[in-house]
């Protein structure tokens, strides 16, 4: 049984299970979900991904974990806080990040996610401040950092080192949210 980490009123999110592999890929194939992500993915990638986020999840106690909905158990997205990557301008600090599959979009489940994803950031991690990055194109996710209270950073605007030369996607832009302060 996978292991709940935070509840609000309408979701769960939760540590990933074998069972989350065929909603995961189905949202990962989606070519609206993964306009600004990059390829379609495949059980392969998806397998290695899930495989990321337990190890994360076992050695930092925090991943993207799993957005389930309480109402019907159905598996949303994931949403959470892991490190950035190196060769970023914020390697190693935590980034939250957030997929969803595309008939949930519009209901508020990422920002529902997101923002109790924040608060479990700051009750249970030492840093000062949580980023996001995403593409300058992706509307839709740098409106949900500004919802969040998240500001850009303009002089950390970069190219991605997982993204190949010439592509649309290698461009990325950063934002954070410093610990609240009372």
């Amino acid at each position: 049984m996978a292991e709940t980490i935070i509840e609000t009123p309408r979701l769960r999110l939760r540590t990933w299970e074998e069972a989350d592999i065929a909603p995961l890929l189905a949202i990962c194939r989606d070519p609206k979900v993964m306009e600004f992500l990059g390829p379609l993915q495949d059980e392969a990638v998806i397998r290695a991904a899930i495989a990321r986020q337990r190890a994360h999840q076992a050695t930092l106690g925090h991943c993207y974990w799993v957005i389930e909905r309480k109402s019907d158990a159905e598996m949303l997205g994931f949403c959470g806080i892991q490190p950035e990557p190196k060769g970023t301008p914020i390697a190693g600090l935590p980034d939250i990040g957030w997929r969803l599959g595309f008939v949930h979009w519009g209901k508020g489940y990422a920002r529902e996610a997101a923002q109790a994803s924040l608060d479990w950031g700051f009750a249970n991690l030492p840093d000062d401040a949580i980023w996001a990055i995403t593409v300058p194109a992706n509307v839709r996710s740098w409106g949900l950092m500004e919802r969040l209270g998240m500001q850009r950073h303009h002089d950390l605007d970069f190219d991605h080192p997982n993204m190949p030369d010439g592509s649309p996607l290698k461009r990325h832009i950063a934002y954070s949210i410093a610990r609240p302060t009372s």
